[in-house]
């Protein structure tokens, strides 16, 4: 039977303590942390749908750009004419640029208007963050949001 020392098993225990903290920190330590969030209104009429969306960042660190996914439940007309900064992705999907937002800063508002192919009595508008600009966002409740607009020119906040 092989005795230790207190000496060599606080030394084997301090070298996996030192492995295991040297593993997790530099990847923690090279991602920034964001927590992004979109708010605004939502509205429909005729099948044509505006859209006013605010991004924001909770912090703590800044993100030099990012892109946030605008999804509807029906398809978009063929031809849409997008403000600078968006683009079309799909048959019901557009994504807009949100710019630089700064820690526990607002960004500048997203104006969009769209047509729907069909004329609806509702819409069902999903966003989400798309790409974060290189950082980690851990909670995602703020940036993901679903928001339903009856055919009735009234505005949805959300």
């Amino acid at each position: 039977m092989r005795i230790l020392s207190v000496r060599g098993v606080l030394g084997a225990v301090g070298a996996g303590v030192v492995l295991a903290v040297g593993a997790v920190s530099p990847a923690a330590a090279l991602d920034p942390e964001a927590d992004l969030a979109y708010h605004g209104a939502v509205s429909m009429d005729a099948g044509q749908v505006d859209l006013r969306l605010t991004p924001q960042n909770h912090g703590p660190s800044a993100v030099a750009d990012a892109t946030v996914r605008l999804r509807w439940s029906r398809p978009l007309a063929v031809r849409q004419e997008l403000p600078q900064g968006c683009a079309r992705s799909g048959v019901r999907t557009v994504v807009c640029r949100t710019g630089a937002l700064a820690a526990d800063g607002l960004g500048e508002e997203i104006r969009l208007r769209v047509r729907l192919r069909e004329v609806p009595s509702e819409v069902t508008l999903r966003i989400d963050t798309l790409w974060s600009g290189g950082a980690v966002d851990r909670n995602h409740v703020n940036d993901r949001q679903q928001v339903l607009a009856l055919d009735t020119g009234d505005s949805y906040v959300f």
